[in-house]
């Protein structure tokens, strides 16, 4: 029988814990999404006083990267040099062009999911996409 892969409950808790222990020590408070591949919300936290805005995106940059099987700022990129849009892609409200969502895959390159930040400022010299990576390296696939 066909058995597909798929995050553990453990994989998402420890993702999650390694973010939050980070984000602790960040000047800006964000929020923090896991989906599966289907783009389904497995976990979910947003830190007080984070932004509406930022608690949106990082759902919606999760959902990005495990649906179009990218990092959301690559996908952005790969839209912008293409003279492409999100609209062009059928209009799906969910997908985004911001930066800050790493797609999750197994060892052999299979989609599990992804991880979105939202909250930390484009520039400087920690982002979205540091923090999303601490959480797909915490699941150790």
């Amino acid at each position: 029988m066909y058995q597909k892969p798929a995050l553990s409950f453990a994989q998402v808790q420890a993702s999650m814990e390694a973010m939050i222990e980070r984000a602790k020590h960040l000047p800006i408070p964000v929020a923090i999404a896991i989906v599966d591949d289907a783009g389904n919300l497995k976990a979910y936290v947003a830190m007080d006083n984070v932004r509406l805005f930022a608690r949106r995106h990082a759902v919606r940059k999760a959902y990005t990267a495990a649906i179009v099987g990218m990092d959301s700022g690559t996908h952005a990129e790969q839209l912008k040099k293409t003279g492409r849009s999100l609209s062009d892609l059928g209009g799906d409200p969910n997908l985004t062009i911001g930066a800050g969502g790493m797609v999750v895959r197994s060892k052999d390159g299979a989609i599990l999911g992804g991880v979105g930040v939202g909250g930390l400022p484009p520039t400087g010299d920690f982002k979205d996409d540091d923090l999303a990576q601490i959480g797909v390296n915490a699941m150790n696939l």
